[in-house]
């Protein structure tokens, strides 16, 4: 399905049978070849999409490609890759979070996506850390929301837990929309409800092995739009002790997303 050209990595043809259409099995096989290129070190992407069949460009726009090139009656659609890295337990996630809080500023929306105990609030207590705000930070299961303050200059951290949120509409009724300027707005559980929030975010997607006993987490850190640099996240994830990034296989940059007016 992928192969090495030019420099990065290119995804081949992607089908699903007709009966099996329109029920996200695409999609599903789209998003496990990305995750295992990142995990594999890649970088960057790129794929063929004949000019002749806009739906097709839309839905690789749809999952993050951007044009960047053209090949005879196609187009070179691109992106760039999520951050990975390979955590090992509570104290790094928390530390990870901490160095994530350096590239953080007013306006910031943040989507934590992970199953049950995956790590997403010791996350958040990082981010809390390293933004200096007033503690604790504990999952805001039952409230939805909590506002942790500024204890300096900085901005107030906004933690939401969108667990029983079925729709952006119910999300809207917390009326996020007042603090969304000006502080760090993290949602848990917000991966298909939150998005409608901010045009740019960055995604954490944490995943655990099938070992309840191991603690070892793969945490991917996905920029969405212009105001993110991956550079700027690799750089702060793999500055802390213990969480190891996978060898870089980086080769030619194309466009992305972020990078395209």
């Amino acid at each position: 399905m992928a192969a090495r050209q030019l420099g990065a990595m290119r995804l081949g043809r992607v089908g699903v049978l007709p009966r099996f259409r329109e029920q996200g099995i695409a999609s599903f096989l789209v998003g496990v070849v990305l995750e295992h290129l990142a995990a594999s070190g890649e970088e960057h992407v790129h794929l063929l999409a004949r000019k002749e069949f806009p739906q097709i460009l839309a839905w690789w726009a749809k999952h993050g490609f951007a044009p960047d090139d053209e090949e005879g009656n196609c187009i070179v659609m691109a992106r760039s890759l999520p951050v990975a890295v390979e955590v090992p337990d509570a104290d790094a996630m928390r530390a990870l979070g901490e160095r994530l809080a350096g590239v953080l500023r007013a306006g910031d929306l943040i989507i934590a996506s992970g199953d049950l105990g995956a790590g997403k609030t010791t996350l958040t207590q990082g981010i809390g850390a390293g933004l200096g705000v007033v503690g604790p930070v504990i999952s805001p299961t039952f409230v939805l929301s909590r506002v942790h303050p500024a204890q300096g200059d900085g901005p107030a951290l906004v933690h939401v837990d969108a667990y029983r949120l079925g729709s952006f509409a119910e999300l809207e009724d917390i009326d996020l929309e007042e603090s969304l300027d000006t502080a760090v707005t993290l949602v848990e559980w917000g991966a298909g409800v939150a998005e409608g929030l901010a045009p740019g975010r960055l995604e954490i997607d944490i995943r655990r092995g099938i070992d309840p006993e191991d603690e070892t987490r793969w945490v991917f850190l996905t920029p969405i739009g212009p105001r993110w640099s991956r550079t700027a996240l690799a750089e702060a994830a793999q500055a802390v002790p213990g969480v190891r990034a996978p060898a870089s296989r980086a080769g030619r940059t194309p466009k992305t997303p972020e990078e395209t007016p």
